[in-house]
């Protein structure tokens, strides 16, 4: 019995730790929207400047994409649409192709969270399979309704429906529920102007020489008066008012006096918040497994993953859902959200199942967020904040009932934990799928649509069709193999480094002496150390890391989507 005591006691004690981790873990997150922000807003606002780019609704879902990786931020990027729209710089309708791509860039900061449990691989493949899913979600939903609203325009003109049926009027700020509790420490580290990427992207070239490092938090209007000679045979004396700012009360930051570049600060802040982002998820993660054990992780884990009673089970996702949003709405911000739960999926809390319908209400309650800052616009850009922001809503609104309600469509999980297991057994390949989905492959189309459009279609339209091919000739070999012909049965008469990753692997194993791969360790292969992850989401196969990859084809190299994986979807698996 003492010994019971104590130990609950001690337990009790980890909680305020566990609060004050997760405090600076929100904190290093608001830090690392403003080192990206400091190194690559100007180039973001310089992004939006052409115009005649964002016309073309494919170069503006990579500019949506880009944007938000630079500044880890969509709502930052949301606000600069906004304005652009609100400015008549922007068409509503051109505007929504970057919204889909701001719903994209915003989930790379769950897979950065995702990378920093890399040391267990067992929990790495949970972790990364819950932080993709959000990815799988969103570009599934812009593959299917991007055409959809280039062809009929069904999101504006839903959100056009909605915003002259209803007399909106101007409401309060959004409320930062969240912010009031960090902002005391962050406002310490750093803060910016964030006008001036705005002003950039609305052509004010005056904001391009002023720095994003905020130096003086309030200013004011003073009237001068001035005296003008006129000189029409008689001298003629006048005075003039005119306003002018000045500077009342600089601010008290450590970099308020810093006589650095803003790439400078930048980097300096990029350092210290992955520094200390990887600190407090290491931390959270291993007071997490000590106060999650036996009993009391079985009941955790029955509370969030088990389903309601027959005949309301189907009920579970939807609530979960709800959960999300709310959740969203509370800290303001997905990326925090959907940041939180990423470890809890890795060390087993939280199932994948059950994972993916918070992400999808997290996406809902960012939008409703937006909604809530819109309300806060002028008069007179009102409407055209509030349409772009219901074009939002709409679109992960539409995004849940293509691949939620019935499971078979459910195809994000299985996508997910696909990546998951390929990411476990070559754990280089978490910075390889970061650089492929959020860095190069949106450049390269980017770069595309600068050419023209018959560029991008003389080079995107074989490339689609080959990627199409693949994906059809994977499906008939899972299934009907005999229908193809003997040669394509199986891609075992390609080059082993055009269907395997393991070529490519020695290469990275050889130069960097590290991500090894092959038959797994001891620890690898054991059973997870605690009750957490060895009772949790049964349903995640276990890998043979051992097993060679010879049926792999080509797509299934940056994206497992072979045998496998089509035979899961269709349920034969």
């Amino acid at each position: 019995f003492p010994n019971r005591v104590r130990e609950f006691f001690i337990n009790c004690s980890k909680i305020p730790l566990l609060l004050l981790l997760l405090f600076f873990f929100v904190c290093s997150l608001d830090t690392l929207s403003s080192a990206f922000q400091l190194a690559g807003g100007k180039v973001a606002g310089d992004i939006f400047k052409d115009n005649a780019v964002l016309s073309n609704p494919v170069a503006g879902l990579v500019v949506g994409i880009l944007v938000t990786v630079l500044v880890q931020s969509s709502s930052t990027s949301t606000s600069i649409i906004v304005s652009l729209v609100s400015s008549g710089l922007l068409e509503v309708r051109s505007a929504v192709p970057i919204i889909m791509g701001t719903n994209i860039g915003t989930s790379v900061t769950n897979t950065i969270v995702a990378m920093m449990q890399a040391g267990e691989r067992n929990d790495f493949k949970r972790a990364f399979a819950g932080a993709t899913i959000h990815d799988c979600f969103n570009w599934l939903s812009v593959l299917v309704l991007l055409p959809m609203e280039v062809a009929t325009g069904l999101m504006t003109h839903l959100a056009h429906i909605v915003v002259t049926s209803f007399n909106i009027q101007t409401g309060e700020d959004a409320p930062e529920l969240l912010k009031v509790i960090t902002e005391p420490v962050t406002k310490l580290i750093i803060q910016l102007d964030r006008q001036v990427i705005t002003g950039i992207a609305m052509g004010d070239e005056r904001m391009r020489n002023r720095s994003l490092v905020k130096k003086w938090c309030h200013t004011g209007l003073v009237t001068v008066q001035t005296l003008n000679t006129i000189n029409e045979g008689d001298i003629t004396w006048t005075t003039q008012n005119l306003p002018s700012e000045v500077n009342i009360q600089k601010c008290r930051h450590l970099f308020a006096d810093a006589h650095l570049s803003d790439l400078t600060v930048g980097l300096i802040l990029l350092a210290g918040s992955l520094a200390l982002l990887c600190t407090c998820l290491v931390l959270l993660v291993k007071l997490l497994n000590s106060l999650l054990q036996g009993q009391v992780a079985k009941v955790i884990q029955k509370v969030i993953n088990t389903d309601l009673p027959y005949p309301f089970g189907w009920l579970a996702g939807y609530l979960a859902m709800f959960v999300g949003a709310g959740m969203t709405v509370v800290v303001q911000s997905s990326s925090v959200f959907t940041s939180a739960l990423t470890p809890l999926i890795g060390i087993g809390v939280i199932s994948l199942e059950r994972a993916y319908p918070l992400t999808l209400g997290s996406n809902i309650g960012t939008t409703t967020t937006a909604l809530l800052a819109a309300l806060a616009s002028p008069g007179d850009k009102l409407a055209a904040a509030i349409q772009i922001a219901l074009c939002h809503f709409f679109f992960n609104i539409l995004g849940i009932l293509l691949w939620y309600p019935i499971p078979v469509t459910r195809v994000p999980i299985r996508m997910a934990r696909a990546l998951g297991e390929r990411t476990a057994k070559y754990r280089w390949f978490a910075v390889l799928y970061l650089l492929i989905c959020f860095l190069l492959l949106p450049s390269l189309v980017l770069g595309l649509s600068l050419a023209g459009w018959r560029v991008m279609v003389g080079v995107g339209a074989p490339f689609v069709g080959v990627t199409v091919f693949i994906a059809l000739v994977n499906l008939m070999q899972a299934h009907s193999p005999g229908h193809l012909p003997a040669r394509l049965q199986s891609w075992d008469f390609l080059p082993r480094w055009m269907r395997s990753l393991k070529p490519l692997d020695r290469v990275i194993t050889k130069a960097t002496g590290c991500c090894s791969t092959g038959q797994a360790t001891g620890d690898d292969q054991a059973a997870p150390m605690n009750a957490v992850t060895a009772h949790v989401d049964p349903k995640i196969k276990s890998v043979d890391y051992a097993e060679e990859d010879h049926a792999s084809s080509p797509l299934m190299m940056l994206f497992p989507v072979g045998e496998k994986y089509f035979a899961s979807t269709l349920g034969t698996e």
